[in-house]
């Protein structure tokens, strides 16, 4: 566990207190959310008011794209997770997801594609694959990561039951689900639940707001998740299971009413760790040890309301707390970069992009 937290020593700001990592800052940027490292050391990023960015971090050199579309920010909506298509080197094809106005006052979470052209600064070819079902009313919990499938053929997205609670357990929704998309934002086949009047989507449910997702090097997929108040879980992804919300959780409704705790035999999966009280998680990566690898087999989670940054240790399919690093901010994503550096952003007006390396 860290020190007195962060230190700030010059423009490049380097965090002391850290036995194992040196924290450096590398820009800062407007409510950042999430970030996809480029083949040639460029990054892209999204910020959530509705702008893409393509950065350098090694010159500092941002340029932000045209293309981009239109984003309803309010609240917890605005342009979130981004991801390279498996065939990026050959197609430049990208996907991320953002929150899309509907009727009236509703809203939705969509998964959407398009082409990078970075010479031009643009997006192209944009087009929407999946859009949320149904659109609500709430601006909340909206979910939106990406996974792409080791198989290099399917897209995991995430859908938050939009705090409409009965959503999460009804088959016919997207809403407090984990889905199965073909590359084209399709149904996969062969999704488990199909076959009993799910929508053909669902590859798992009875989830509340899915903010991290990743895969591990055995290709097994876990899953970051906010309770209520308390009841943070980090999740091991089993197709077609139910993970219980709102029947079962180990936090208890904000209203201070008790929910029942998950326990064998009632038909939920557990989670393989919970916080509570709350971490608020707002992401999840997984690292397999290179740069750190005293660190092989580990899932990095960031904290909002925690603002910390937690390692989760991996034995198969066994998850056990292991590190806690208190960092004195509110900590929006966690993504590992192609040399093993850990990357962070902090969700502020001038969140701050920080790189972890060894000391």
């Amino acid at each position: 566990i860290g020190a007195d937290g962060p230190t700030i020593i010059d423009r490049r700001t380097v965090y002391e207190g850290f036995s194992t990592f040196t924290v450096t800052q590398i820009a800062n940027f407007d409510f950042p959310w999430s970030m996809a490292f480029l083949p040639d050391g460029r990054m892209l990023l999204t910020q959530k008011k509705g702008a893409m960015i393509l950065f350098d971090p090694r010159s500092g050199e941002r340029r932000t794209l045209t293309g981009t579309p239109e984003v309803v920010s309010t609240n917890q909506g605005g342009l979130m997770d981004v991801a390279l298509a498996p065939d990026f080197a050959r197609s430049r094809k990208i996907y991320f997801s953002y929150s899309e106005a509907g009727e009236g006052k509703t809203s939705g979470v969509v998964l959407a594609s398009a082409v990078l052209d970075e010479a031009a600064g643009a997006l192209h070819h944009v087009r929407v694959l999946f859009r949320s079902q149904p659109f609500v009313e709430r601006a909340s919990s909206y979910s939106g990561r990406i996974a792409l499938a080791p198989d290099g053929k399917h897209i995991f997205f995430t859908n938050g039951e939009r705090v409409q609670i009965a959503h999460a357990q009804d088959p016919r929704t997207t809403l407090g689900k984990v889905l199965r998309l073909d590359l084209d934002g399709r149904p996969a086949r062969g999704n488990p639940l199909a076959r009993r009047s799910f929508h053909p989507a669902i590859w798992t449910y009875g989830h509340r707001n899915l903010t991290g997702l990743a895969f591990d090097s055995r290709g097994r997929l876990w899953e970051a998740e906010m309770g209520p108040a308390g009841g943070d879980e980090v999740n091991l992804i089993r197709p077609g299971r139910n993970f219980g919300w709102p029947l079962a959780s180990n936090g208890t409704n904000y209203d201070g009413s008790d929910i029942p705790d998950p326990r064998s035999g009632d038909g939920f999966e557990p989670p393989s760790v919970y916080w509570t009280p709350s971490l608020s998680p707002g992401s999840l990566a997984y690292h397999d040890g290179r740069l750190f690898p005293a660190w092989k087999d580990s899932l990095f989670v960031t904290g909002l309301s925690g603002m910390a940054l937690v390692r989760i240790a991996l034995d198969g399919e066994t998850a056990t707390k292991a590190d806690h690093w208190p960092m004195g901010m509110r900590l929006r994503n966690v993504r590992i970069g192609p040399d093993g550096a850990i990357w962070l952003l902090e969700d502020a007006g001038k969140g701050r992009m920080l790189q972890l390396t060894p000391k």
